[in-house]
């Protein structure tokens, strides 16, 4: 965990403080990952706020794991743990 926080201080940002501006740059993903994020927004129907967050999990995720790149397996992670929050809340 501290050495995901040291990738992210050296990005420099923490994931969740990533500007809308640099998040595709800082979470960059590969064709499959962005097949996995497009079905999940059209599958969910999710704000473009909840599609930023995705990709802020999804780089976290990443980040613990010590991948430089958000792979469509760490994008489709942080969309089930969306799915969790929205069953739960609801």
């Amino acid at each position: 965990m501290e050495r995901a926080r040291a990738i992210q201080h050296e990005r420099g940002y923490y994931n969740a403080q990533i500007p809308t501006r640099q998040l595709r740059k800082l979470c960059a993903l590969d064709e499959a990952g962005e097949r996995t994020l497009e079905m999940a927004v059209r599958r969910m129907g999710l704000s473009a706020r909840a599609h930023d967050r995705i990709l802020k999990v999804a780089r976290t995720i990443a980040d613990l794991d010590g991948e430089e790149r958000v792979s469509a397996k760490y994008l489709a992670e942080a969309v089930q743990y969306r799915s969790l929050d929205r069953n739960y809340w609801q």
